[in-house]
């Protein structure tokens, strides 16, 4: 969204009852969360607040190896 529409915050909020899955990579160069533009913390709490239940798939290409691609998620567990 934030790539294609901007206003990421404000696309979310507006169709968040429309919303079926999210995929997240960082903006710009689809990096890992926290790598990019995006604050990762507010949208997952975004994320929390909207009643969202669904799946979130990372769809992220890792700026180095896979295993420190997903070093990022031990700070939502």
């Amino acid at each position: 969204m934030q790539r294609m529409e901007g206003e990421l915050t404000q696309t979310m909020t507006t169709w968040a009852n429309k919303i079926g899955h999210l995929q997240i990579a960082d903006n710009p160069r689809r990096g890992e969360p926290g790598t990019g533009e995006i604050n990762y913390d507010f949208i997952f709490k975004l994320i929390d607040k909207s009643g969202y239940d669904g799946w979130v798939g990372c769809e992220y290409k890792p700026l180095t190896t896979t295993e420190a691609g997903l070093s990022w998620i031990n700070q939502y567990r």
